[in-house]
């Protein structure tokens, strides 16, 4: 006998998500935030406690983007390899450097993003976001600049590292965790 097709299975990021665009003020990054704060409080992604925000910065996300919605953030918060410090000024100044300069939502990103580079995956699995389009969108919006320079469609990650090592005169550089990866073979085109 087959299941009730009455009875629909609940798909908790989905339903999260739905509350927080409930709540959504209408800014441009709504969007990513919720999907990012769905996918991470149900288990998915690799952002630490609160998308690796202070808790002044995470009240003030939440309060800009959507008011009145409550999140139980108790989990324990993970901290950043000490020995990754330098690169994580690094990679700040590349993304403040190249924000659009449009909302504060950008100075939140920008962390947000930091504490993705700092997974193993691909930056828009790490980051919770549903698709690399989502986050090719999210860095066009936030930081157009550093965007267009992507001209060759590299993936996201890659790309980031690449630029900070060219900043230092380096121009055979990779991210941290592409050998690892299991489509380091194709760092160019689409990804879906």
């Amino acid at each position: 006998m087959g299941a009730d097709p009455a009875v629909e299975a609940i798909d908790p990021r989905r339903e999260l998500y739905g509350y927080l665009m409930a709540h959504a003020r209408g800014a441009s990054n709504d969007d990513a935030f919720a999907s990012m704060l769905a996918t991470r409080l149900t288990g998915g992604g690799v952002l630490p406690q609160r998308l690796g925000l202070s808790p002044d910065q995470f009240d003030a996300l939440m309060a800009h983007h959507f008011p009145g919605a409550y999140l139980d953030e108790t989990t324990v918060a993970e901290g950043t390899d000490a020995q990754r410090a330098d690169e994580v000024e690094d990679l700040r100044r590349l993304l403040i450097d190249g924000r659009a300069g449009r909302e504060v939502s950008e100075e939140w990103m920008a962390e947000i993003v930091i504490a993705g580079c700092m997974g193993g995956d691909h930056l828009w699995h790490d980051l919770g976001l549903w698709s690399r389009a989502d986050l090719s969108e999210l860095m066009r919006r936030n930081f157009p600049r550093l965007a267009a320079r992507n001209d060759r469609d590299m993936k996201w990650k890659k790309f980031l590292y690449k630029q900070l090592c060219e900043t230092q005169g380096i121009y055979t550089c990779r991210a941290p965790s592409c050998e690892a990866c299991v489509d380091y073979h194709v760092c160019f085109g689409p990804e879906e």
